[in-house]
């Protein structure tokens, strides 16, 4: 094996790959990157059994000899970004070793075959389907807050990819706020597609999207599922249960809805938030005709309050939530307004994007007592 590549051309795709590794690993390969040479392309494979991401680089070193090899990814990162800018690196395998050259710098890095290198299992059949990059990152970013970090509800640490016939909707939720955006487009499938992505899957994978306007062809199987780019091949295992029936979350009979300026709704949460029980984070809201008080309270008898014009007439209402997951909420949706559904102090707020803004994302957030 042998081939000659531009630092720039590499360290892009190596530092994704590198970021699906796990930095502590049971089996010692686990922590290398695969290498595979195959005429003009070169392959990075990074896998922690879970998530396992395939880089492409095409070369312009046409004296190139194919071959494969793994080497330790963390090494392989520092070296590239310790060169200098606009370096071109010489690798060249010699007895087991992969020997990297680059002006005055010679590196030798130890190796472990190929062969013994993990691949997740292709994902057999399952349904297929083309959006752009741009859209399938947004709505993982406009969801993805909401998924659980370390439930034992282990099918809440992901994330619900719900496929129909022209749509595509991802769900998140943790038991105490759900989050939901739905993708309408040219998708034909044979049969609805429910399947969880793990969260290090649904992380990885947003951090991929880079190029808006390029397609991925996203193929959704039994056990895993595949998003493919003209730059890399990811690949997730999936969460084998079942997610809750998000459909009898969402308020249906809301008696209340008041609309606001989004920018001076997360602006007074903000600042209210600052003298909230640090621990609960709790925040009452006093909703009058035309104006929304935010009051906060800590166990050091100090207290914020904030007055928000709103659209709203009706009858008063006081009820509490959990500031940041308001405040998460109000990052996430983009727009000038925020639209709130409510209807009593002990039921969930419905939370959506003005419809003038596109209100493609609807989130759920459960009261608390204070």
């Amino acid at each position: 094996m042998k081939f000659s590549i531009s630092r720039e051309a590499l360290i892009k795709p190596l530092n994704l790959v590198a970021g699906v590794v796990e930095r502590r690993q049971t089996l010692p390969i686990l922590a290398n990157v695969q290498l595979v040479l195959n005429e003009q392309e070169l392959a990075l494979t990074g896998t922690d059994l879970e998530v396992e991401l395939i880089g492409r680089v095409h070369l312009d070193d046409e004296s190139g000899v194919s071959g494969e090899i793994t080497i330790p990814a963390r090494k392989l990162v520092d070296i590239c970004k310790a060169l200098p800018e606009g370096s071109n690196i010489n690798f060249q395998l010699d007895d087991q070793k992969l020997i990297l050259k680059s002006g005055r710098s010679r590196f030798q890095l130890s190796t472990l075959p190929a062969n013994d290198f993990p691949s997740v299992e292709q994902a057999k059949g399952g349904q297929s389907f083309i959006l752009k990059q741009g859209d399938l990152k947004r709505l993982i970013e406009r969801t993805s807050f909401a998924m659980a970090q370390q439930d034992v509800r282990y099918y809440l640490n992901g994330m619900l990819f719900e496929v129909t016939n022209g749509q595509l909707r991802v769900v998140a939720t943790d038991g105490h706020r759900l989050a939901m955006a739905t993708f309408q487009g040219d998708i034909q499938v044979d049969q609805v597609a429910q399947v969880i992505v793990p969260r290090k899957g649904v992380v990885e994978l947003a951090r991929l999207l880079m190029n808006e306007d390029q397609d991925a062809e996203v193929i959704v199987g039994g056990n895993h599922i595949r998003v493919v780019t003209a730059d890399f091949t990811f690949t997730s295992k999936l969460i084998d249960g079942k997610f809750p029936d998000y459909e009898r979350v969402l308020p249906r009979n809301s008696t209340k809805v008041v609309l606001g300026s989004r920018a001076d709704l997360k602006q007074a949460f903000a600042r209210t938030a600052i003298l909230s029980n640090e621990k609960y984070r709790g925040i009452r809201m006093l909703l009058t005709s035309g104006e929304l008080r935010i009051v906060a309270n800590n166990p050091e008898q100090e207290e914020a309050e904030e007055t928000v014009a709103v659209e709203y007439q009706g009858d008063s209402l006081e009820i509490g939530f959990n500031v940041s997951y308001l405040l998460d909420v109000l990052s996430a949706i983009n727009g000038e307004s925020a639209k709130f559904s409510l209807s009593d102090s002990n039921s969930s707020a419905l939370i959506e994007e003005a419809e003038a803004d596109g209100g493609n994302c609807q989130y759920v957030v459960m009261p608390m007592r204070l």
